[in-house]
């Protein structure tokens, strides 16, 4: 079964996904005249901004916080160990570019999302499976995408982040990792049961909270390493580009690594983030594109960095080749297969081993906790595209529950490599559609941004009106109209 898995992973994240996710991310970066750096100020200020003339819906902050929350999760702390223990430090520099890039795909789902979501019965839902169906008009590759979405964020993903809790909760209270996975199924259980509000409101408190706690807490151990800070950002940059003597010849793997990681931590593109944008309340969809892009930021340029820029300066980690073969080893010498134990290292650099693993144990199970809980929406959302009627969406949303809290028991049971090739499997499906269908509706987010753009510069309030725009489809916008 592992070597099917590893094949079909194989298959899909091949170097032709790696290449379409850097020229989609080039694409619309060029397109939308980098807003991602052109409205950055914007970004940040629209956070906390809300379109009070809708009833419905949850605030571009809940938003932010639940698509955080999907962002921010274990690729922060065992994907960055991952990328950085097979591609080198130069990895990270990939991850950065992927981010930079990614943001600006990220601000074309999330707008498109907006563009063509749906009030269903008081909740807004929204998502590539609706723009696939409302904007290409091609009802048979929305459902493929929501099947792979309720498959790949109901079943596949979760597991990758119980199994991070449980090992990091083993590891530091050599405890079973049946009972962490046991005790984490269950309070996912009393939290998705409540809904998407309940979800949004947990969401926006500890997302953001946790995230601000870790950045601190590398700038610490940065400053107390500050000796090595310029020596790491030299192995970065050699790294990334093949001009590393002991790297060099793996700088395909570099890049494929720090690539894949980026994308499964920061999601951009993956499809995931714009059902959870869909859900905001905003006056103009292009509101809800600038914040998304900033969530890739804030994943990627401040959480993934606070934990290379601590392995790399604590120097506690492994480089393999691609047969398995060490290339550099860590000072400390137990370290395997990278995983939680790299940043645990360099955390007990400050403030001891027992101390380190608690820190990294609570952090992991709050940023992967949270992932779980922002999966559940992804795929509860596909759901209801697929069976949104009466009693048989009722079922399978049950039914849906059932199956999560057992993929997240069961991730507790198994070991990393298998989990996390099946999470790649279910990623890289999405990508694979979502990118695709995005660049093709492309100018429909091209024409929502010049609108809105063209009303801020008029000192207008911006509005969006579909017909104005000559979009077709756009119910919802053409209801409140």
């Amino acid at each position: 079964m592992a070597d099917i898995i590893n094949t079909v992973n194989g298959w899909v994240w091949s170097p032709a996904l790696v290449a379409l996710c850097l020229a989609a991310g080039l694409y619309f970066s060029f397109g939308t005249r980098f807003v991602q750096v052109r409205r950055f100020g914007e970004m940040a200020w629209l956070l906390f901004s809300t379109d009070k003339s809708q009833k419905t819906g949850i605030t571009s902050f809940q938003a932010f916080s639940m698509a955080l929350s999907g962002r921010v999760g274990t690729g922060n702390i065992v994907g960055v160990a991952t990328a950085i223990g097979y591609g080198g430090p130069g990895a990270i520099v990939w991850m950065w570019i992927i981010a930079f890039l990614g943001a600006g795909s990220a601000f074309a789902e999330a707008t498109l999302a907006q563009i063509f979501k749906e009030n269903h019965k008081g909740e807004y839902r929204g998502g590539p499976a609706y723009y696939i169906e409302k904007g290409l008009k091609v009802r048979w590759l929305a459902v493929v995408f929501a099947v792979c979405a309720v498959v790949a964020c109901g079943l596949f993903l979760p597991p990758v982040q119980s199994n991070g809790i449980a090992i990091s909760f083993a590891n530091t209270f050599h405890v079973n990792p049946a009972w962490i996975g046991l005790a984490v199924a269950l309070l996912i259980g009393i939290v998705i049961i409540g809904g998407v509000k309940r979800i949004a409101n947990v969401a926006q408190v500890v997302a953001p909270f946790m995230a601000i706690l870790y950045i601190l807490l590398s700038l610490i151990i940065l400053i107390i390493h500050i000796q090595d800070v310029p020596a790491v950002f030299g192995d970065m940059i050699r790294g990334a580009f093949g001009m590393n003597e002991v790297f060099g010849g793996i700088l395909g793997s570099t890049i494929a690594w720090g690539v894949k990681r980026g994308i499964y931590s920061n999601e951009a593109g993956q499809g995931t983030a714009p059902i959870v944008a869909a859900a905001a309340k905003v006056s103009h969809p292009v509101k809800q594109g600038m914040v998304q892009a900033f969530s890739v930021y804030v994943d990627t340029l401040l959480v993934c960095t606070a934990t290379a820029i601590m392995i790399l300066a604590c120097k506690t980690y492994n480089v393999y080749d691609a047969q398995g073969g060490l290339l550099v080893a860590s000072q400390v010498t137990q370290l395997g297969e990278p995983d939680v134990s790299y940043t645990t290292a360099a955390i007990s650099t400050l403030i001891g081993g027992k101390m380190a693993g608690l820190v990294v144990s609570f952090a992991l199970f709050f940023f992967a906790f949270t992932t779980i809980m922002a999966y559940y929406y992804y795929a509860e959302t596909n759901l209801v595209y697929l069976f949104g009627k009466g009693r048989r969406e009722r079922l399978c949303i049950w039914i849906l529950r059932i199956c999560l809290i057992a993929s997240v028991f069961y991730g507790s049971l198994n070991k990393a490599s298998l989990v996390w090739s099946l999470g790649d499997i279910g990623v890289g499906a999405m990508a694979w559609i979502n990118i695709v269908a995005i660049l093709l509706l492309s100018r429909i987010a091209f024409r929502a941004l010049r609108s809105y753009e063209r009303q801020k510069k008029e000192k207008k309030e911006p509005v969006f009106n579909p017909d104005e725009l000559n979009i077709k489809n756009a119910t919802f916008w053409q209801n409140k109209s």
